[in-house]
């Protein structure tokens, strides 16, 4: 059982008695058993071609492919011709014929497709399918002309706009399983116009369209003289290198033959060694030159790229310009002044009407001092008069001429500039008995309050 066939239902034979049978002749006798089966066969056509890297495929493939207990499917034909009508396949005759319209194009088509076959089913317009008819699985080949042009846009090749037919094989070894499978994603590849493929004195060429471009444009003399030159550096670098390893057998034959004490030989050796290196230089001379002038080419394109940038921004600048003029200019700039200048008079008068009002500022401000004088405690004068008299205790005789409060003794009054030695005896002096302590009370209170000596 082949891989395209891993599926569930594969084993069960119930199952697989009628996905084997032949398809009704009237679709509308069973609609749903014939969907069903066409619907099973067409996703398992595809996935067996995609499984093995192939993007044709034919009736007698099909029926070996999908062979179970030595029974083939009766209803390949019939699902072929379906897919066919729905636009899932097509004869790779008509695949390669319709790349472009007009023979020339089926010419091409012939360049890349190993010989096509015109069967007289094809052109008698039967509905018959030939056992060897190979049809183009549509989906497959679009996926693998997308990979081949990834595949070139991420290699060396990129920087060269056509490619050899052998080094484009070389290129998709990973890609596309046989060349047949290569011509059928170029033939796609050209459909959709991102490569032309050409004969140059024989050899097959390719030439893709460039990064940025919607398609590629026709091969020219300015392409095929960069071909050439590529070619000519290919072929000169080969032969450089194969001089230099032919100079330095030389060098090694004639130490050997030194060493062997054969010195004439070895200068032979050593001459032969040096005409090889002698051409060798010519040929790298001429190497160089020619990388001299890809490297211009290179140039120029670069420089064509960049005048072409600056023309399209030339006329993208004409064309915003347009209406653009001088007197234009210094009309609106004017009407700019002139606008300033009146927004600068009205900033003025209305900066003059704020400060002509500090007059009344100063006045409010006079109102709100009266009112803050008002929010004040009575003056000291409504309250009752202090008693200037004499201040006596009942009962004690009056001081005549004399006053209370120049009776009483003076408030004691020190300085605090007290050292530690002071601080230290007045607390010792507070540790006193409780005899001293009565002592002190004692004491009439003028005494206490004498000041201290």
């Amino acid at each position: 059982m082949s891989n395209a066939t891993d599926t569930s239902e594969w084993d069960d034979d119930e199952r697989m008695n009628f996905m084997f049978s032949d398809f009704n002749e009237n679709r509308d006798v069973n609609t749903t058993d014939w969907d069903s089966k066409m619907d099973f066969w067409t996703a398992l056509v595809v996935r067996g071609c995609r499984r093995r890297g192939a993007v044709c495929v034919s009736l007698r493939e099909l029926n070996t492919t999908f062979r179970r207990k030595d029974r083939s499917p009766l209803g390949l034909a019939t699902v072929l011709q379906s897919m066919a009508r729905c636009g899932k396949i097509q004869r790779e005759s008509e695949f390669a014929a319709n790349v472009d319209c007009g023979w020339l194009s089926w010419g091409v088509g012939l360049l890349l497709v190993k010989p096509l076959k015109w069967t007289f089913s094809t052109l008698l317009g039967s509905n018959a399918v030939p056992l060897e008819e190979s049809f183009v699985v549509i989906e497959l080949v679009k996926e693998k002309a997308a990979e081949l042009l990834k595949a070139y846009r991420s290699s060396g090749f990129a920087c060269r706009s056509i490619v050899s037919f052998p080094e484009l094989c070389t290129l998709s070894s990973g890609v596309c399983a046989d060349e047949g499978t290569l011509c059928m994603a170029l033939l796609q590849l050209q459909r959709d116009k991102q490569v032309t493929v050409s004969l140059h004195e024989g050899e097959k060429i390719v030439k893709f369209c460039e990064t940025g471009q919607d398609h590629v444009s026709p091969v020219s003399d300015v392409d095929m003289g960069i071909y050439q030159l590529q070619c000519s550096e290919k072929l000169l670098g080969e032969r450089v290198e194969k001089l230099g390893l032919e100079a330095d057998k030389c060098k090694e034959e004639a130490r050997t033959l030194l060493r062997e004490g054969k010195k004439s030989q070895a200068l032979r050796s050593l001459r032969g060694c040096k005409r090889v290196e002698k051409r060798m230089d010519s040929l790298f001379a001429k190497l160089e030159s020619i990388r001299g002038i890809l490297d211009r080419i290179a140039h120029s394109q670069t420089d064509k790229m960049v005048m072409q940038a600056y023309q399209a921004g030339v006329s993208a600048l004409r064309l915003s310009l347009k209406d653009v003029t001088v007197e234009r200019a210094e009309s609106l700039v004017d009407q700019i002044q002139e606008l300033c200048d009146t927004q600068d008079e009205v900033n003025q008068t209305l900066s003059s009407g704020v400060t002509s009002t500090d007059e009344d500022i100063d006045e409010l401000e006079e109102e709100l001092k009266s009112l803050l004088d008002e929010s004040k405690p009575d003056s000291i004068s409504s309250y009752p008069e202090v008693p200037t008299n004499g201040l006596r205790l009942p009962g004690e005789p009056s001081l005549p001429g004399s006053d209370l409060l120049s009776s009483l003794p003076a408030v004691p009054y020190r300085h605090l500039d007290i050292s530690a030695e002071q601080l230290e005896e007045e607390l010792n002096q507070l540790t006193l008995t409780d005899s001293g302590f009565q002592q002190k009370k004692r004491t009439s209170p003028a005494k206490r309050l004498e000041p201290a000596q």
